[in-house]
């Protein structure tokens, strides 16, 4: 196996073992020979384009896989085995519906003809022959950004799917994906082209994002700031972590009425500033933290465990049977609920003795998403033009165990107390709960949500732009960005795409970027790797 596609690979050069993330080299071999197949299915897809032959349960369907791809999402042999055969199963079909319409194609080797083995020892030494490292390439700096495009897409497919949860698409995604992982297995395209592919991502990206924050708060009302109670009160309990807000509902609904208090871990933090999610009363509060804690904080959790989309860790034994999937994410051995019916789920709490106490550690402050800052934007600007507010930072991105993300706490403590830190995703972990005071009524700490948030954040910069007429990149504004996985590669493209410079990017920069794209990149967008907080903070603000 060889995978970098995260930013804790091992030695920062590539897993070839197993997976940092726990993933096997069978899961491995098998996520590699899906994404070749659904390169072939996109070939097929274009192919149709052509005839005006636009499928979108094959657009679905081509998200949800890729995005089972993603870091930390599924681990399950035979769930793949399913996708892969079913994206076989779904490119046949297209070639029928070519052929009905007229058009002679002829598909005669490579991903568009491959078929699969006949059982799982055989679909992994098929996915063993057709790895990252086979992508035909012979500039290393064409296949370093194709595999950008791939970790893009990955992210993209991701905010695709949970959009799509929430009923809402746009065929211009599964166009761009099909188009990009097509091209993976193209040769004739230059350099120039792939940079053109790799922004072209962005884009995809930040209309995916802007479908998810359509759905959420279309669905769930735009969310108000809120505190967060931190600990957890006497009774039965159920937690959910990952991002999925639709679970987190039906979850409510199925529990209302059965003395289950429901509490949010890692990402699902901001869930609690939404109207429509607020109102249920057994709705309490947060335990634990970011994802990587979960091995310990699940262990301590005396109920049931629900794990929706990304971030499963390893099970553990002293959870192991109170743990329970949904979406795209799995795990041999888990439970999967499939179908929203989350009785399961509800029994094993009830059967577990759950709290036997009350106890509040502290509370966070959520729910500084685009509506709710926005409001108060004619107060921002007269702080600012005042000389109150001084500079926002945007300290945003994913979290991680790997040494060196400390330094996203030391920046938020030694911002000086005349800027005003916005911050999403579960980076924010390093500092969510600290209390930095206000400027003249508005929080020097701003939470405005997930990772799935990320668009709020653009917006409030774009209308923040607006109300002092100036371009994004001449706001008093500084994007410090960590990353773990590939949504935060794809909300990279996104602000890319958007022009924005100077980024400062960690803990550490990205395997699959070669010297010269990183240079090129540098050229084109000033991104810099993160050094100190007192020397970055400096060449910030003097």
């Amino acid at each position: 196996m060889f995978c970098y596609q995260c930013e804790q690979t091992f030695k920062g050069t590539g897993c070839t073992i197993q997976g940092v993330c726990g993933k096997q080299p069978d899961v491995a071999a098998l996520q590699d020979l899906l994404l070749y197949t659904l390169m072939g299915l996109s070939q097929v897809a274009l192919d149709a384009r052509k005839q005006n032959i636009i499928d979108e349960k094959t657009g679905v369907f081509t998200v949800q896989a890729a995005f089972s791809t993603l870091t930390n999402v599924d681990f399950d042999p035979e769930r793949f085995s399913q996708l892969i055969h079913e994206a076989v199963s779904l490119r046949e079909d297209l070639k029928t519906r070519i052929k009905d319409s007229g058009k002679s194609v002829d598909y005669l080797e490579g991903a568009t003809c491959f078929t699969p083995g006949a059982n799982l020892e055989e679909l992994v030494k098929q996915g063993e022959m057709v790895g990252i490292k086979t992508y035909p390439a012979d500039n290393p700096d064409i296949l370093s950004l194709k595999h950008t495009v791939l970790y893009g897409i990955k992210g993209v497919s991701a905010y695709a799917d949970h959009a799509y949860i929430l009923g809402k698409m746009d065929d211009s995604v599964f166009a761009y994906v099909h188009e990009g992982l097509a091209a993976i297995q193209r040769t004739d395209l230059a350099l120039e082209d792939w940079l053109g592919l790799t922004l072209k991502c962005g884009e995809a990206a930040l209309k995916a994002m802007e479908l998810l924050d359509a759905g959420n708060t279309g669905i769930y009302g735009h969310p108000v700031p809120t505190k967060v109670t931190l600990g957890y009160k006497k009774g039965k309990a159920i937690l959910v972590s990952g991002h999925d807000l639709k679970d987190l509902e039906e979850l409510l609904k199925q529990t209302q009425g059965k003395g289950i208090n429901i509490y949010t871990h890692g990402e699902m933090l901001s869930t609690h500033g939404y109207p429509e999610l607020k109102k249920y009363k057994h709705f309490y509060g947060q335990f634990g933290t970011a994802w990587q804690k979960q091995i310990k904080e699940f262990a301590d959790f005396p109920g049931a465990i629900l794990m929706t989309t990304n971030c499963i860790q390893r099970p553990q034994k002293s959870y192991h049977d109170n743990l329970f999937t949904s979406g795209m994410v799995g795990w041999p051995g888990i439970p999967h609920i499939s179908d929203l019916n989350f009785k399961p789920v509800i029994d094993r709490a009830l059967s577990l003795p759950g709290f036997t106490e009350d106890k509040v550690i502290g509370e966070a402050m959520v729910g500084f998403a685009r509506n709710a800052v926005l409001n108060v934007a004619d107060k921002v600007v007269e702080s600012v033009k005042a000389g109150d507010i001084r500079h926002f930072f945007l300290v945003a991105g994913c979290d991680g165990a790997k040494p060196g993300r400390n330094y996203y706490t030391e920046f938020v403590e030694k911002v000086p107390k005349d800027c005003v830190i916005l911050t999403c995703a579960c980076g924010k972990y390093r500092f969510f709960d600290k209390d930095l005071g206000d400027i003249g009524g508005i929080p020097r700490l701003l939470d405005a949500g997930q990772c799935n948030d990320s668009y709020s954040s653009i917006q409030i910069a774009a209308a923040l732009a607006k109300e002092f007429n100036v371009g994004l990149n001449e706001l008093p504004l500084s994007l410090i960005i960590s990353w773990y996985e590939q949504k935060a590669v794809c909300v990279l493209l996104a602000l890319l795409h958007l022009g924005i410079k100077n980024i400062r990017l960690g803990p550490s920069l990205p395997a699959f970027l070669t010297p010269n794209i990183l240079e090129t990149l540098v050229k084109l967008f000033d991104i810099k790797p993160i050094t100190t907080p007192d020397e970055d903070l400096a060449a910030i603000l003097n």
